[in-house]
C-alpha cells in the first residue's frame, strides 16, 4: 500500500514508520506543523509539534529513508482544537484537545488531503488496534490510547494502520534503538503542547478576561474566583476558598455554571455519580441497546461496567458502581471486552 506516515517527532511515530517500511509499503513522511509560532510551544520531555520536534521526525525519515515533507496545519489546529478548547471551558465543560486534534487534525485534515492526493492510508505511532476495521485496545494497557481514537468514524478506522498496537512501549523503544533512531529514548510529551508554562487558568484569562464570582457549598459563598474556566469537576487545589470546611476535611469542584459564574464545592463523596447522559455517539462497533458493557470516562480513568441505553440522540449510561468526578465535555468510550463500540462526548452526570 502506499501510505503517509505522521511524523510527531517522537519514538512511537518513528518506529511506526519504519515498521510500515519494512512491512513492505511504500510510506512517506509528513510533518504537522500546528502552530504559526512554533517556539511557544512546548519542547522537550513536555513537548509535542514543536521546532525540536520537526528537526527528529526530520532525521528519523532520513534514517528510515523516506520522503519527508511539512504540512501546515496552524489554521486547522487553531479553529478545531484551540478555539473549541476555549469555547469548551467558556461553557464550563472540560474539553479534551488531544482528542480534539486527533478527530479534526490528524484523523479529518490529514487522512482527507492523504487520499486526495492517492494514498491508501495514513499511519501513525498511537497505542491502539485497528482489527477487521474496529478500534481495539493496546498490548500496553500502561500506553493504551483508544480512548482518544473512539471518536474515528468506522471509515476512519478503515484507511487507519497503527503498527504499535502488538507491542509495549518498552518494545518500542528497543525497536528503536535496534534502527538506529536517535528518538529512542526521547521522553514522552505530556500536558498541552499550545500552552508553553502549563497555566491553563492563565491561558483561558488571556482569552476571556476576567469574571469573578461566588465559590458556593450548600449556597453559602466560602471563597471567591476570576473565571469559571479555572476549574474543573473533581478538582482540590486552587480553589480560592476564604471559609474552613466545618469538619476541616478537603473541598472539592462539584459543577461550574458559567451564566451564573458560580462554582459549587463539597466534600469527595458528592463526587460520586452513577447516571451519565451524553451527545450523540460515533459508533466504532455498533450493537443494539440496551448494552451491557463497561465505559471509561477520562483518559487514564478507570473502567466501569455499565448498562448503556437510549437518551434521546444519545446514550444513558446506568453504572454498576458510582463513578467519580465526571466532568461534561470529557468523552464517554464504551468497550467490550478490548474492543471499542463507540464513544461520545458527556452531557451531565448524577
Amino acid at each position: 500500500m502506499k501510505l503517509l506516515a505522521a511524523m510527531s517527532g517522537g519514538v512511537d511515530s518513528a518506529v511506526a514508520a519504519a515498521l510500515a517500511v519494512e512491512a513492505g509499503h511504500d510510506v512517506t513522511g509528513v510533518h504537522l506543523a500546528l502552530s504559526e509560532a512554533p517556539a511557544t510551544l512546548r519542547s522537550g520531555s513536555r513537548g509535542c509539534c514543536s521546532r525540536e520536534d520537526a528537526r527528529d521526525a526530520s532525521r528519523a525519515a532520513d534514517v528510515i529513508g523516506i520522503p519527508y515533507y511539512v504540512w501546515d496545519l496552524a489554521a486547522e489546529f487553531q479553529a478545531s482544537v484551540i478555539d473549541d478548547f476555549v469555547a469548551e471551558y467558556a461553557a464550563g465543560r472540560t474539553p479534551n484537545p488531544c482528542v480534539r486534534c486527533n478527530e479534526k487534525v490528524k484523523f479529518a485534515a490529514v487522512l482527507d488531503r492523504a487520499l486526495q492526493l492517492g494514498f491508501d492510508a495514513v499511519v501513525t505511532g498511537h497505542h491502539a488496534r485497528v482489527v477487521d476495521g474496529v478500534l481495539s485496545r493496546s498490548a500496553d494497557p500502561a500506553k493504551d490510547q483508544s480512548y482518544v481514537l473512539a471518536v474515528l468514524t468506522p471509515a476512519q478506522l478503515a484507511a487507519t494502520v497503527l503498527p504499535l498496537g502488538p507491542h509495549t512501549k518498552d518494545e518500542v523503544r528497543t525497536l528503536a534503538r535496534a534502527r538506529g533512531l536517535a528518538v529512542a529514548d526521547k521522553p514522552d510529551s505530556h500536558d498541552i503542547c499550545f500552552i508553553a508554562d502549563g497555566d491553563t487558568a492563565g491561558f483561558l484569562r488571556s482569552r476571556l478576561g476576567e469574571q469573578p464570582g461566588a465559590v458556593v457549598e450548600d449556597g453559602v459563598a466560602v471563597g471567591t474566583h476570576q473565571g469559571t474556566y479555572g476549574y474543573t469537576v473533581g478538582q482540590r487545589r486552587g480553589l480560592g476558598l476564604t471559609v474552613p470546611a466545618a469538619d476541616g476535611r478537603p473541598r472539592y469542584v462539584l459543577s461550574v455554571e458559567p451564566v451564573s459564574r458560580t462554582v459549587t464545592v463539597g466534600p469527595v463523596a458528592a463526587l460520586d455519580v452513577s447516571t451519565v447522559l451524553t451527545d450523540p455517539p460515533v459508533w466504532s462497533s455498533p450493537r443494539p441497546l440496551p448494552l451491557a458493557c463497561t465505559v471509561q470516562l477520562r483518559a487514564h480513568g478507570m473502567v466501569h461496567e455499565c448498562v448503556a441505553t437510549a437518551d434521546g440522540a444519545g446514550w444513558s449510561l446506568a453504572l454498576t458502581t458510582p463513578a467519580r468526578a465526571v466532568a461534561a465535555g470529557q468523552m464517554a468510550v464504551l468497550y467490550d471486552g478490548d474492543t471499542v463500540v463507540g464513544s461520545a462526548t458527556i452531557r451531565s452526570a448524577a
